[in-house]
């Protein structure tokens, strides 16, 4: 059964924060899917990929730019895994099929939009239902994730 951790935005945009995770990913050896709500957003997030900072790079692909089975970061709108990648990022109202596949599921939000913060929660409360294990990580004043609790 995977382990789900939502991770609460309070210091930063899901494009700020969305390298620093995924920096983590890699740095444990792992590949991830990030599941996008839509193309644009997608798009966006490709965008802030490449660039969020100077002195860093995270390799990554999408359908747009092939070698699917060859990127440790792969974006996409849908259900598809072609790198065999052990740790799904869901990103706001994208789809939640296939959990079962990874090893570990990230849900961030922005604890500055209602929409997001009650969409956490409902899947928070959907999961914990279906007996998942899940972690909740919140930013602390400095931006530090403090575990907040498991449900």
């Amino acid at each position: 059964m995977s382990e789900i951790a939502f991770y609460h935005l309070t210091r930063g945009s899901l494009e700020q924060v969305l390298p620093r995770l995924l920096e983590k990913v890699l740095e444990s050896g792992l590949r991830a899917v990030v599941r996008c709500p839509s193309a644009e957003r997608l798009d966006a997030l490709d965008r802030a990929l490449w660039t969020f900072a100077p002195d860093s790079f995270l390799p990554h692909g999408s359908a747009a730019d092939g070698f699917a089975d060859r990127q440790p970061i792969w974006l996409t709108t849908g259900e598809d895994r072609p790198n065999g990648a052990e740790v799904l990022v869901l990103v706001e109202d994208a789809p939640e099929g296939g959990l079962e596949a990874y090893a570990r599921v990230l849900v961030p939000f922005d604890g500055r939009d209602p929409v997001a913060v009650e969409r956490a929660r409902a899947r928070w409360r959907a999961w914990r239902a279906a007996g998942r294990r899940l972690v909740y990580w919140q930013q602390d004043e400095a931006g530090r994730w403090v575990r907040a609790r498991e449900g």
